[in-house]
């Protein structure tokens, strides 16, 4: 038990059985191949203390923890994380399994492709494209489309790599 709530080791977890859930792994690949392996009947999990608009959609098997703020017409994919106090500001788009890790924002009408991290107190300006299963590391500030698979640290956002034949 975890706060009250069952906590289910994968090994005790049957699909034959009618379980609503929540894939609780941080990697985003492991937790796409869970999620997709499991087909469906998941819940959302929203903290309290969350500014959500009602002109928001979240997806299902997603985690929005204390503090995140989710604004008008942004939508979120399935199984993502919105970590403590990421900011998702209006019009932005973040496709699934995608994680927003603590105190990280991203400026209105910023586009996120599938299974990327962005790392904690990292900032992306408005109308950015981040590329699907790229990494944004701690603190970098993206100031330019980021490519699928890159890795990009720093003040303004360098590549310092791809991940694409990793």
């Amino acid at each position: 038990m975890l706060l009250g709530i069952p906590v289910i080791h994968s090994k005790e977890f049957s699909t034959e059985k009618s379980q609503k859930c929540i894939v609780s792994i941080g990697d985003n690949m492991i937790r796409k191949k869970i999620a997709q392996r499991l087909g469906g009947g998941f819940h959302l999990a929203i903290h309290l203390q969350t500014i959500i608009s009602k002109f928001a959609t979240l997806g299902e098997g997603t985690v929005v923890a204390p503090g995140a703020i989710i604004n008008v017409d942004a939508s979120i994919g399935k199984h993502c994380i919105i970590n403590t106090a990421a900011i998702v500001e209006h019009d932005c788009v973040v496709e699934d399994y995608v994680h927003l890790s603590p105190n990280c924002a991203l400026a209105g009408g910023v586009k996120v492709g599938e299974g990327t991290h962005i790392g904690i107190g990292a900032k992306v300006i408005q109308g950015i494209t981040i590329g699907k299963w790229a990494t944004i590391g701690a603190g970098a500030v993206i100031i330019k489309d980021v490519p699928d698979y890159a890795v990009v640290v720093g003040n303004p956002g360098t590549i310092i790599k791809s991940k694409k034949n990793i």
